[in-house]
C-alpha cells in the first residue's frame, strides 16, 4: 500500500485558455481540489511555494483553510524555501495550521529552487552571514525551526506580564505535538538525502535530481532513497521515516486526455543544467492504463517510496485535475498494489 496525493504548482495566468487567471482563482481552486481529492480517496494535497511569481507563495493561510474544509487528507508543501523564512514566525504559523487540521500537516521544506529574482531572500530581510552562503543560511533557518518545533521553553518570562505565565521558560505557541516528525526535506541528490536522515526529517524527492551518473532517473533516485534509509538506521532515530517521490502520470482514458497528453506517451529522461550544475529530470508517464501499469511497475524509486505525489496541471481546472486523480486511483493504482 502507498499513500497517493497530488502536488500542485499553483500557476495562474490571464490567458483565456487558463482556468486559473488570478491569484484568487488559484487559492480557491486549491481548496476545492483538496476537497475533491479527499472525496476520491486520495491521501494527500501538496502545494509548491514560489516567491515573486504567479504561483502560490504564502502556504499557511491556504493550508489552514484546507484543514478546516477537509477531515482526513494529509495537507502539505513541496517545498517551502527556507532561505525566505523566519523560523520563529513559521513555527507559530505551522502550529496553528496543524491544530486546525487535527494533526494532518506534512511540511516539505528545502533550500529552494532557482529564484525568479536575484537573491530574492534579501528582500525578505535575510542575508548569509560572513563565510556562509544561501544554502547554509537555509539549513541554519531549518535547524532553528526544528528546534523550536520540539516545544521546549527558551524565553525568559516577564516578571510583570500582561497575563499570567506558566512556571519556567516560555515556548512559542500554539505548539502542536508531533509536528516535528512530519517535516520533510526536499533533497536534490544522494548526499543531501543522507544529511536529511541525520536531521531526522522525512525525505521528499521530486522529478529533478541535481546530479547525474548516467543511469536512468528512477534508479538514481532509488539509490538516493537507499542511502537515506541506511543513514536513518545508522543514526538510530526513534521513529520510522517516510519517503515521497513526485511523478507526472497521466492515464489516457478519454479523447480529451489524448489531446492534452498523447504526445508525452514516449517520454524520456532529460539531462540539463540547473543552478550551474548538471541535473537529471525524470520523464513523464502518459498512456493507456495498461501501458502505465507496465511502465510504472519498473520504476524502482516508486517501489522504494511509501508516498507518491502526482503533479497536476492546475491551470486545466479542478474538474480535470480531479479526473486525472480518479483515473489513476481507479485504473492504475490497484493493479500496481498501491491500493
Amino acid at each position: 500500500m502507498k499513500k497517493i496525493g497530488f502536488l500542485s504548482f499553483g500557476h495562474w495566468t490571464p490567458s483565456p485558455q487558463s482556468q486559473t487567471r488570478s491569484a484568487s482563482d488559484v487559492l480557491l481552486q486549491s481548496i476545492d481540489l483538496a476537497v475533491a481529492a479527499e472525496e476520491l480517496g486520495a491521501d494527500g494535497a501538496y502545494y509548491r511555494v514560489h516567491h515573486f511569481a504567479n504561483q502560490l507563495s504564502s502556504p499557511f493561510p491556504l493550508l489552514a483553510a484546507i484543514g478546516a474544509k477537509t477531515s482526513t487528507i494529509e495537507i502539505g508543501t513541496g517545498v517551502i524555501d527556507m532561505r525566505y523564512e523566519n523560523p520563529f514566525y513559521m513555527t507559530e504559523d505551522a502550529g496553528s495550521a496543524d491544530l486546525i487540521s487535527g494533526g494532518r500537516l506534512q511540511l516539505g521544506i528545502s533550500r529552494g529552487s532557482p529564484e525568479q529574482v536575484i537573491e530574492g531572500y534579501k528582500h525578505f530581510g535575510y542575508s548569509p552571514k560572513g563565510g556562509s552562503d544561501h544554502a547554509e543560511m537555509a539549513r541554519e533557518h531549518t535547524r532553528v525551526f526544528l528546534e523550536l518545533l520540539e516545544g521546549k521553553g527558551f524565553a525568559q518570562p516577564n516578571p510583570r506580564p500582561m497575563f499570567p505565565n506558566p512556571p519556567g521558560l516560555l515556548r512559542l505557541e500554539p505548539h502542536s505535538a508531533g509536528l516535528r516528525e512530519r517535516i520533510w526535506w526536499g533533497a536534490g541528490n544522494r548526499d543531501t538525502a543522507e544529511w536529511t536522515a541525520r536531521q531526522g526529517m522525512n525525505l521528499m524527492s521530486s522529478t529533478l535530481l541535481t546530479e547525474d551518473t548516467g543511469i536512468p532517473f528512477h534508479q538514481l533516485q532509488a539509490e538516493q532513497i537507499e542511502r537515506f534509509r541506511k543513514t536513518w538506521a545508522d543514526v538510530g532515530h526513534s521513529h520510522q521515516p517516510r519517503v515521497s517521490v513526485s511523478r507526472s502520470i497521466f492515464p489516457i482514458v478519454s479523447d480529451l486526455d489524448r489531446a492534452y497528453f498523447g504526445r508525452q506517451a514516449d517520454g524520456q529522461d532529460q539531462v540539463g543544467y540547473i543552478d550551474g550544475g548538471i541535473a537529471r529530470f525524470g520523464k513523464s508517464y502518459a498512456g493507456e492504463p495498461d501501458q502505465l501499469i507496465e511502465e510504472l511497475a519498473g520504476d524502482e524509486a516508486i517501489a522504494a517510496a511509501d508516498t507518491v505525489l502526482i503533479t497536476v496541471p492546475n491551470q486545466l481546472g479542478v474538474d480535470y485535475c480531479a479526473h486525472v486523480m480518479e483515473a489513476l486511483l481507479r485504473d492504475v493504482a490497484p493493479a500496481l498494489g498501491w491500493r
